[in-house]
């Protein structure tokens, strides 16, 4: 037994308000001058952004995958979890609901092993257990530079598992299969090494981060299906960018390790969340959310405007960050959340063309 398309839709919609209010606190913290909604906004972005949008969004996609009742628990939870992150009420509670729902998630993966094992369920396993811990800590009062590595290893392992998967059409061999687990191992020594020694960790965590970019670089379908047209053509640029920024995260990381003097933090975190999870996120939308809505979406060519102006102004941002030229990391970062409300625009835009389409 599962929700219905229809019945999906308000979790579906937990995840984007959550998004919604998390690029508002995080312009207000670029330092532009914008009402305040809720004092807490601001501080809020990173959970907001990680538990309450990214961990709604995979969440629901995995629970309508399994297709299990239960499963929608997880979703539910962090999005009411971000919900009271945005109003600023009962912040322990907010905490422990995406507490729950990483647990729910974890769980989701735990039956996708029963019903039959592949390391690239393991490895998805992993980054949701990952999330999980870095929950944990946070909620026992850690800080959020403890946790977010925790939570990067959520995502890294997500995606490098979801991309495994799909190589199955490749039919990539056990030696190459055994490359991106030993990849994996390594970026979650680095994110538990973090937690004693955190230079040596992030080095050994962007190490991974470099290792898991070249695999995909070299192994994901999305080098073959970039020379082909429309929408195959448009996810492949989004994989193969977003591969990109996840190298040059990893470069960063081995460079500088836990030394963030200047703004060399805010180019971590960005040039991973934004360059490589949204890139992916852009590139796996015309898919997941028809999937998940069961609403299909007409693939448009000005699907290339978020695209192109998410890598153009993340550049700017980055080149401003390492520079520490707080003008240039302003209006990179004001263009970029400008460039996320485009995006959704556009993915609305596409849902309502398909369905003109069909009743014509």
């Amino acid at each position: 037994m599962s929700l219905k398309p229809n019945q999906r839709l308000p979790l579906m919609a937990l995840g984007m308000f959550s998004l919604l209010m998390a690029l508002f606190g995080g312009v207000q913290r670029l330092g532009w001058d914008l009402p305040t909604l809720t004092v807490v906004l601001p501080a809020n972005h990173g959970p907001l952004m990680v538990g309450a949008f990214l961990g709604t969004v995979i969440g629901l996609e995995r629970a309508v995958a399994l297709g299990v009742l239960w499963g929608y628990l997880g979703p539910l939870t962090t999005g009411l979890g971000g919900l009271l992150l945005i109003v600023g009420v009962a912040p322990s509670l907010a905490q422990l609901l995406i507490v729950i729902g990483s647990l729910m998630l974890s769980l989701l993966f735990v039956a996708f092993l029963r019903r039959q094992f592949a390391w690239f369920t393991v490895i998805m396993l992993v980054g949701a257990v990952s999330w999980l811990v870095g929950n944990l800590l946070w909620l026992m009062g850690s800080h959020i530079f403890v946790v977010v590595w925790w939570w990067i290893g959520f995502l890294l392992l997500t995606i490098a598992g979801e991309r495994m998967e799909l190589g199955r059409m490749l039919f990539i061999s056990k030696l190459r299969q055994g490359q991106m687990i030993a990849a994996v191992i390594l970026s979650m020594v680095g994110v538990a090494v973090t937690l004693l020694d955190v230079d040596a960790g992030v080095r050994i965590l962007g190490a991974g981060m470099v290792a898991i970019a070249v695999w995909l670089g070299f192994n994901d379908v999305a080098r073959r299906t970039v020379r082909q047209s429309g929408l195959t053509r448009f996810i492949a640029v989004n994989l193969l960018a977003g591969y990109v920024w996840l190298a040059c995260c990893g470069l960063l990381l081995v460079m500088f390790g836990g030394d963030f003097s200047g703004l060399r933090y805010d180019a971590v975190l960005h040039s991973f969340f934004l360059g490589f999870i949204f890139s992916m996120i852009f590139g796996h939308a015309p898919v997941i959310f028809p999937a998940v809505l069961g609403r299909g979406m007409l693939y448009r060519p000005a699907f290339y405007i978020h695209v192109v102006l998410l890598h153009l102004f993340l550049a700017v941002r980055v080149v401003g960050d390492l520079t520490v030229e707080l003008l240039q990391r302003s209006i990179g970062g004001l263009i970029n959340a400008v460039t996320l409300l485009i995006f959704v625009l556009n993915t609305v835009l596409a849902i309502r063309a398909y369905q003109a389409q069909q009743t014509d």
